[in-house]
């Protein structure tokens, strides 16, 4: 069987994709593209699915129905071997950093290559360094990672992240918990990195603002369907009332404030019941 499709634009394609937890649909029957050289948001609310469509695209789980397309490969239907083998091309920056704990900065990007790569160690110690360079942390090679401040934790994951010079990078929430000074080098990073390496990005953020700055495309998601799509400034100017109330923080709109409920009058009068 061939597994492979002819789209020379885009790296990854998800088709007519449904994925279910239990009872609950998280996608239905959904459909992306991720352009090579691009960098490509995925937003929404809370519990959307974001971080659920990297671990679709990375082979991590199954989908219902519909296929996820890597370089043309499809991902769902290669031999574990394969599938490890593109794994070492795809890079990962996790929400939390990650890094390894007893490990030195140092270490913890030399990692992926001492586990990957036959290289000697003197080879090991110059792409380290060029690595830990690019993200300005070059000088901290020797530090652990408890001596590290959230946001260099998170340029440490990001060299290691390019260890081994994927084709494409996933960022699950890469903003979250820093301050402006931290996330304002981290969106330099990830839009210069992308450039001057020719990756290719996609950013998982309900982070507004700094996510629209270094997007070239964006999907919004809600409700297991894309409730938006297009270039930041098409976004902006969407006329989808899901759109805008993400867009805006808004409390209420498509996205109810109140969970699901009986009534408020019937439940206070219900007779004895206990939660």
């Amino acid at each position: 069987m061939n597994n492979r499709v002819s789209d020379q634009d885009n790296l990854v394609s998800v088709r007519d994709l449904t994925f279910s937890r239990g009872n609950k649909k998280i996608f239905d029957d959904i459909s992306l593209d991720f352009q090579r050289g691009k960098v490509t948001a995925i937003m929404g609310p809370s519990g959307t699915g974001k971080t659920t469509m990297l671990k679709l695209i990375g082979g991590q789980l199954f989908p219902d129905k519909g296929s996820v397309f890597v370089d043309g490969q499809n991902v769902h239907k290669l031999r574990r071997a394969d599938l490890y083998t593109l794994r070492k091309r795809l890079g990962m920056l996790f929400q939390s950093g990650a890094l390894l704990t007893d490990m030195s900065v140092f270490d913890n990007v030399a990692f992926p290559l001492r586990e990957h790569t036959q290289l000697p160690e003197s080879m090991i110690r110059t792409l380290v360094l060029m690595k830990l360079q690019a993200v300005g942390l070059r000088g901290a090679s020797q530090l652990m990672p408890n001596e590290l401040s959230g946001g260099m934790a998170r340029r440490v994951a990001l060299a290691r992240a390019i260890a081994l010079d994927p084709m494409m990078i996933m960022y699950d929430e890469p903003f979250t918990g820093q301050d402006p000074i931290s996330m304002g080098v981290l969106v330099h990073l990830i839009k210069s990195l992308n450039n001057i390496l020719g990756l290719t990005s996609i950013i998982v953020s309900h982070d507004v603002h700094d996510t629209m700055a270094i997007a070239d495309y964006i999907y919004v998601l809600s409700g297991g369907k894309i409730v938006g799509q297009g270039t930041p400034k098409e976004i902006q100017e969407s006329d989808s009332e899901w759109v805008q109330q993400f867009m805006t923080g808004a409390a209420d709109g498509p996205v109810h404030f109140h969970y699901p409920a009986k009534d408020y009058i019937d439940d206070l009068m219900s007779s004895g019941k206990r939660y």
